[in-house]
């Protein structure tokens, strides 16, 4: 055999005991797939599943090294104008620093700046503050973020814009606030971004906190100021002095707010459930009313995505009714609010038909007193019956004014005989007394009514109504200090009817009602004069109407 023939043969051999030997001998090993690295484990744990508003990033986390720190610059302000208003925001903090409104002014001069809602001093002066509870997001606090619009005035009249600001961390974390603004809507749209690229997750929930000052928001005996929220459907309002010992809430939150008799700031979350409210005063009186938002950790690697409406304006039925939200609620009368909001959308209607508000009152009183005729005239009679009487009581009064019981007893028998009710001239009044306080609460908190003239001196009837001004301060009445002329012939109105009507048989209560028109008057000296209004009108249709029924049964 051949050298060449053995070599081939020892090759065959070879390869043919190689692969009995894999045969026989060697087991498959399964090929491993790439198990995921512990971030992404960690953030897949994180993440509830088919939660939208996150999304995994395909970008590899940072570290410290990775972001150079900027040199710190002051930043731009970049004006909005829309149809209502004209907003400023500052790079420095990426929010609010100046909201004016272009429908309502600060005073009544005729060069009066715009109603300015946001007023905040120094390094405060901005609103919405984003932040994260516990604060560990370095930095945040006092950051200067960048606005992507290259343009330092946007004109947002005509259709809607956005606005967007960047900020990045020192560790790789970056916030990414959009605005959202309409041409006719004091609502604004918030979109927060919070992209996670550091090495460790944000396990702090994000809050968003509304700041405003105390001397700013003012205060009033009769209506509420200060910070409010709608909690599992009820409206929640808060005493500053409260805000100590009653600074936490948590419910079912549809909105944080702060108000005061005409304007509301608002934070209004897209996702309503269950949240925190939290609420701060600082030295220098700025109240800060936060919402915390519920949603979960911020994983490594992974983008998380916040929605907000905001609300700066007037606490006006028809503003707040555009909204289509729970907003609305917060324009509220009370225990009279089934009675008094009827009335509001029944003043703004007159008044689009006849462009007076104090005309619009005289009408809706007219009306009111309309409805109320037939239990008015029962009591007017009854009044009349008592009157034609009041000889014959005084003589029983004289007759037995040693004997208390059998006075009283004598002049019982005396109304079954003429068949007259004493109550009857109380009793049908009592039914017009929810409609009086709900024409009270809804006239007294209407921004429709500020700064609406009327006639003459009287140029706002949301304001006490003054004739000159003394320029010295008076007791007892508000500024202006000036002659309360509606007032002192409302309480002239006052005493004339209370001649009309027959004395009360106790000479004490007699003396007690003769001071009643000058009680009335001091009360009234510093109401808004479209209530004062409303209750002139009053008495002239009642001494009207008394006037009538009484000639009718003599």
């Amino acid at each position: 055999m051949s050298m060449e023939l053995r070599m081939l043969l020892a090759i065959v051999l070879s390869f043919l005991l190689f692969f009995v030997y894999q045969v026989l001998f060697v087991k498959d090993v399964p090929v491993r797939e790439q198990e995921p690295s512990r971030k992404e484990e960690t953030a897949k744990q994180l993440i509830p599943a088919e939660d939208e508003r996150v999304r995994i990033l395909g970008e590899k986390p940072s570290v410290e090294e990775d972001v150079i720190s900027k040199k710190q610059r002051p930043g731009r302000t970049i004006t909005v104008s829309t149809r209502l208003y004209v907003a400023e925001l500052a790079e420095r903090g990426g929010s609010f620093k100046d909201f004016r409104l272009r429908q309502y002014n600060e005073t009544l001069a005729p060069d009066a700046p715009m109603k300015q809602l946001i007023q905040l001093p120094g390094n405060q002066g901005f609103t919405p503050v984003v932040a994260f509870q516990g604060k560990t997001l370095e930095g945040l606090g006092h950051a200067v973020f960048e606005a992507t619009n290259n343009a330092d005035a946007i004109d947002a009249t005509e259709a809607s814009k956005d606005v967007s600001f960047t900020w990045t961390s020192r560790d790789g974390v970056t916030i990414v606030k959009t605005y959202s603004f309409i041409p006719d809507s004091y609502e604004v749209g918030l979109e927060v971004k919070v992209r996670n690229l550091a090495l460790r997750p944000i396990e702090d929930k994000l809050s968003l906190s509304l700041r405003n000052s105390l001397k700013e928001i003012g205060a009033s005996r009769y209506t509420f100021s200060g910070p409010a929220a709608l909690i599992n459907g009820e409206l929640e309002e808060i005493k500053t002095k409260n805000i100590a010992s009653e600074g936490s809430y948590s419910g079912r939150i549809a909105w944080v707010a702060c108000e005061d008799q005409y304007f509301v700031s608002a934070i209004m979350p897209q996702d309503v459930s269950e949240a925190n409210m939290r609420l701060s005063l600082t030295s220098d009186e700025i109240l800060e009313t936060t919402y915390v938002d519920p949603a979960g950790p911020v994983a490594p690697q992974t983008e998380r995505t916040y929605r907000y409406k905001l609300y700066f304006g007037p606490k006006s039925l028809e503003a707040l009714g555009r909204l289509g939200s729970e907003l609305g609620q917060i324009l509220d009368f009370g225990f009279f609010d089934i009675i008094a909001k009827p009335l509001l959308h029944a003043m703004n209607y007159m008044h689009r038909l006849i462009p007076s508000y104090g005309i619009a009152i005289i009408i809706i009183t007219v009306i009111v007193k309309l409805l109320f005729w037939p239990l008015s005239n029962k009591s007017y009679k009854s009044m009349s019956q008592m009157k034609r009487l009041q000889p014959k009581m005084k003589e029983l009064r004289a007759k037995y004014k040693d004997d208390k019981k059998m006075m009283n007893q004598e002049l019982m028998n005396l109304y079954k005989v003429y068949k007259v009710n004493p109550l009857g001239g109380c009793l049908p009044m009592v039914f017009q007394i929810p409609v009086f306080f709900a024409f009270y609460k809804m006239l007294y908190q209407a921004i429709e009514l500020r700064h609406a003239p009327f006639f003459l001196w009287i140029n706002d009837l949301s304001a006490p109504d003054r004739l000159f001004d003394f320029g010295f301060k008076i007791p007892m009445m508000a500024p202006p200090y000036g002659i309360p002329v509606l007032t002192i012939i409302m309480g002239a109105s006052m005493f004339l009817q209370q001649k009309m009507s027959p004395p009360p048989g106790d000479p004490t209560q007699a003396k007690m009602m003769m001071f009643m028109p000058i009680f009335f008057t001091f009360i009234f000296i510093n109401f808004p004069s479209g209530l004062v209004l409303y209750w002139l009108v009053n008495n002239i249709l009642s001494m009207a109407q008394q006037y009538y029924v009484t000639k009718k049964m003599a």
